[in-house]
């Protein structure tokens, strides 16, 4: 049985229930027991001094890659809810990119029931195709039925129309999103980062933005033709959002997300020049840095002031970390051999408080971004603090200093171009049922 804790003087954030102020939160037996503007203490209770803290709806991450199976060196379930804990999340929703690819109802049921003793909720996604091949359709309405809450190829996209055709017309029946990451192979082949300056600089074919662009144009209008719901991942251009925004103002059925370091990072961190995008001061120029090499790639400054705008105008439905963990030896300084993709799990809250800080976004808008949206359009439990409901609640301390190494992440794999520098903003106290999981309060 979980303790009893009242929660004292937080900003609760609530965007589900249109909460933003000073309350106290009582939770016993693991649910939410009352919210009220001032509670007093009962004997035995615990009592969080939120004074100064952000309350909020347990985080959800509708975007990770926990390699499990297959490739556990990098990650697994259990070192990935540790990094998802310490990072302020409750629930999280993982890739289908594994070996073997998430692609039977068998496969969906092992993670399923797996995920159940990590402490977190883990959400799995399916693949689209068999073996995430792009050539035949894999058996979604069987892998829904196992718990599956989406499919996607994620890391590639499908490369047959009638393929993608087939998922979007089930996608109607079963009322699941056809998660895609749209890219051409072959326009992107042999790229590391966006095709740009900085490529040209560090002699690198680079990705055009094109790439992306051109697959999303191609699968709206199969949504469009179907009638089927298409989701976009991770969108990572001021003109991909805005194919998106089109598209929805004419009726398809999509929806889209973006990631925090498409807002605040830029291609020259590829270069190693570490400069937030809108801001003007050059924190550090440490030299070429594969960790920063991730797909879809960081784009100009202008795109990622775009993707801000984009967020501030409600193009994106929510927003998940694309957390790809890498080993060491997966990074090396040689660019073209360094796997795409960083570690996001536990920098979401860092990334987002500093476009908060800044003046870009709103505190509001962010948590129902991580919160309530993915769990309103993905048709997930939590993203809401009611009385009833289990206790999945994220404390952050907006104002905590913090330096990123190797000691202080939960992950198993330390690739983030953050590595080495000191930072606002994190999750100090994480409950699952009532209970912490993750605690720098106590």
């Amino acid at each position: 049985m979980s303790e009893t804790i009242l929660i004292r003087g937080g900003r609760v954030i609530d965007p589900a229930s249109n909460r933003d102020g000073v309350h106290d939160i009582r939770i016993i037996d693991g649910r939410v027991a009352q919210i009220e503007e001032r509670l007093e203490p009962i004997a035995g209770e615990r009592i969080v001094n939120a004074v100064g803290l952000l309350v909020t709806p347990g985080w959800i991450d509708a975007h990770v890659h926990l390699r499990d199976p297959g490739a556990t060196y990098k990650e697994d379930l259990s070192t990935g809810a540790a990094a998802a804990l310490a990072g302020g999340f409750t629930r999280m929703c993982c890739m289908p990119n594994t070996m073997p690819a998430l692609d039977t109802p068998e496969r969906i049921a092992d993670i399923v029931e797996r995920g159940r003793q990590t402490g977190v909720h883990i959400h799995p996604i399916g693949t689209i195709s068999v073996g995430r091949m792009g050539f035949d359709l894999a058996p979604l309405v069987e892998m829904a039925a196992e718990g599956a809450i989406g499919f996607s190829d994620d890391g590639d996209s499908s490369r047959s129309p009638d393929v993608m055709r087939g998922a979007l017309v089930l996608s109607s029946k079963l009322n699941l999103p056809i998660m895609v990451h749209c890219e051409d192979p072959e326009l992107a082949r042999g790229g590391s980062l966006h095709r740009g300056t900085v490529s040209e600089e560090l002699g690198d074919p680079g990705i055009p933005a094109w790439a992306e662009e051109s697959y999303i144009e191609r699968d709206i209008e199969l949504a469009r033709v179907t009638g089927g719901w298409l989701h976009v991942l991770h969108v990572s251009t001021a003109a991909g959002a805005r194919l998106v925004a089109r598209a929805r103002q004419e009726g398809v059925r999509v929806t889209a997300e973006v990631m925090p370091h498409h807002l605040a990072l830029t291609d020259e961190w590829v270069a190693g020049r570490r400069r937030f995008a809108g801001e003007q001061e050059l924190l550090a120029d440490v030299g070429l840095d594969p960790n920063a090499k991730v797909n879809p790639p960081l784009r100009p400054e202008a795109d990622a002031l775009a993707l801000i705008e984009a967020v501030r105008a409600g193009v994106f439905d929510f927003m998940g970390t694309d957390h790809a963990p890498h080993a060491e030896q997966d990074k090396p300084a040689e660019l073209l051999k360094a796997a795409f993709g960083m570690s996001g799990l536990e920098l979401a809250i860092p990334t987002m408080a500093r476009l908060v800080a800044r003046g870009a976004l709103a505190w509001p808008q962010v948590v129902d971004l991580f919160t309530a949206s993915p769990a309103r359009v993905l048709g997930l439990e939590g993203g809401r603090i009611a009385v009833g409901d289990p206790a999945d609640l994220t404390i952050i301390d907006p104002e905590r200093t913090w330096t990123i190494d190797a000691t202080t992440l939960k992950t198993k794999s330390k690739n983030t171009p953050l590595l080495g520098m000191t930072i606002l903003g994190r999750a100090v106290l994480t409950l699952v049922g009532g209970e912490a999981r993750h605690d720098e309060l106590s």
